[in-house]
């Protein structure tokens, strides 16, 4: 057990949740960073206000802490990406970690010594059989200018000596919300059915395995740079769609949504979902991580029982 301080950006997010949950049963106290105050009967979190678009923020928020987990960004595929829609996603990300840093350099003696940030695949783009490690080149696109700036920013913080981590996150599985639930809502009433050609990579990895790696960096000083938060496995859109249906016992009757009618519903937008991105997990195995659910079929089990 610990008594360490961690400042979550994004805590009232999915991801967000369960890291919050998972910390406080560790022993960690929790700064959540929120655009509303919400009071906790648990003395062990507090909740300061912040506004990005204005550049308001508590000064508190960093008082004591040593760590700050970075999860704040709107959601990319939450809306239809019009100019300033696009813009608002990459604000979210980079103006929201430039507050941080500001609160930081205004410190006497700053307690911050580490920024642990999300980052996505989205860096690597559309790069159909291509397997990604950390060390391939950016794609292109919005997905990987968004990528290129919210990393660029966050490693502002190594001229103030901290120590970044940044998680390129890929497809997390979680029945709450996110691509799961999407996916999963048409299968479940016979309706499912691949996008695209369905050959498309996707790099998943279950909710679980990311509050686990997100903790192993907190508690591993050593772990520095990139790191894919992907699981080992990636699948297919299809093999994927096949799985969720599996665990439903629905049949996937359907053809496939072909992609200009994707195109067509979701403008370029629809790049998130018809791209393929087959992503490494290898680097941070190197580095000791293991996952508990490295296989799509008993992931689902879990995530369904």
């Amino acid at each position: 057990m610990t008594n360490k301080t961690v400042l979550i950006t994004g805590g009232t997010g999915l991801i967000g949740k369960h890291l919050c949950r998972a910390l406080l049963d560790k022993g960690y106290r929790i700064h959540l960073l929120s655009r509303q105050f919400k009071p906790s009967t648990d003395e062990r979190l507090k909740t300061f206000v912040w506004n990005v678009e204005k550049g308001q923020i508590d000064e508190e928020c960093i008082a004591g802490v040593e760590t700050v987990i970075h999860l704040a960004g709107e959601g990319i595929v939450n809306k239809r990406w019009t100019e300033k829609r696009k813009q608002d996603i990459i604000n979210s990300r980079t103006n929201s970690i430039r507050l941080i840093y500001d609160l930081i350099k205004k410190q006497a003696s700053p307690t911050v010594k580490h920024i642990i940030s999300a980052a996505a695949i989205g860096f690597y783009a559309d790069r159909g059989e291509e397997l990604m490690t950390e060390s391939s080149p950016a794609g292109t696109g919005f997905l990987a200018e968004s990528c290129i700036a919210w990393e660029q920013t966050v490693d502002e913080g190594k001229e103030l000596g901290l120590r970044i981590v940044k998680f390129r996150t890929g497809i997390v599985l979680d029945t709450a919300g996110g691509a799961l639930a999407e996916i999963a809502r048409p299968v479940k009433f016979g309706l499912g059915a691949a996008l695209g050609s369905g050959n498309q990579w996707v790099s998943w990895i279950h909710w679980k395995d990311v509050v686990k790696m997100y903790e192993f960096a907190l508690e591993n000083e050593k772990l520095e740079g990139i790191y894919n938060m992907v699981g080992p496995h990636p699948a297919t859109n299809l093999e994927l769609t096949k799985a969720i249906a599996k665990q439903f016992n629905k049949p996937l009757w359907l053809p496939a949504v072909p992609g200009f009618v994707l195109k067509l519903a979701m403008g370029e937008m629809s790049a998130a979902v018809l791209g393929s991105t087959k992503t490494s997990a290898q680097k941070i195995m190197d580095a000791g991580f293991t996952f508990d659910f490295p296989e799509l079929e008993p992931t689902l089990k879990d995530l369904y029982a």
